[in-house]
């Protein structure tokens, strides 16, 4: 496992799991710090004005609230600027839609710049990747795969119950929702443009590998 950056966000993350914890630098985002439990984070970043205060006694990233980036944002720059290239989002699913629907921007970013995000919430994993991913779920388990901010080509799906070969995705018609893994892991290439991969699936198992 290479050092992983884990940003925390404001919603409810659920269970946290970071895999050896040598390996993780852990920034917590404004409201994210009240969701680390006994987690000490290694960065606060924000401009606390959903956790109403500034932590103490801890290395703080401080923004004014007028400004472009949001938090998670701000941290994913911040990642970038320390050497980072693989990230996991935890707390950044569920809550106001146009914040979660930010945050698949955020992970568009980090492709876009030769980095992988990976958001993690409620027993999904969601990845924006191009190239070739493999993922794992249970079997029966959805899976989806949608094309993000432009048209998909070469997009490639193998493993799973509704296989596509050298397909095009676009952003007007869901064509790659609701597919499920058959008992083996899902393969999925994508050679032009982006897609949105979303997938159920045991997060620990996804860090571990990372």
């Amino acid at each position: 496992m290479e050092k992983v950056c884990f940003i925390i966000g404001a919603m409810d993350p659920g269970e946290i799991y970071l895999g050896k914890r040598e390996n993780a630098f852990v920034m917590a985002c404004d409201k994210g710090f009240s969701h680390l439990g006994g987690i000490k984070p290694d960065l606060v970043v924000g401009d606390f004005d959903s956790l109403g205060y500034e932590p103490e006694g801890y290395p703080v990233l401080y923004h004014v609230p007028e400004k472009d980036d949001t938090d998670t944002m701000m941290a994913v720059k911040e990642g970038f600027r320390r050497g980072f290239d693989t990230f996991v989002l935890y707390g950044c699913m569920g809550g106001r839609p146009d914040h979660e629907f930010a945050n698949y921007q955020a992970l568009s970013y980090m492709t876009a710049h030769g980095g992988r995000g990976y958001m993690i919430g409620g027993g999904w994993n969601i990845t924006h990747m191009v190239g070739q991913l493999e993922i794992e779920g249970p079997v029966g388990g959805d899976f989806s795969v949608f094309a993000f901010g432009e048209r998909a080509a070469g997009v490639t799906i193998k493993g799973g119950k509704y296989p596509l070969e050298n397909g095009t995705l676009t952003p007007y018609f869901p064509l790659g929702v609701s597919n499920s893994f058959k008992g083996e892991n899902a393969l999925i290439y994508c050679q032009e443009g982006g897609v949105l991969v979303m997938w159920q699936g045991d997060a620990r198992q996804l860090i571990d590998k990372l």
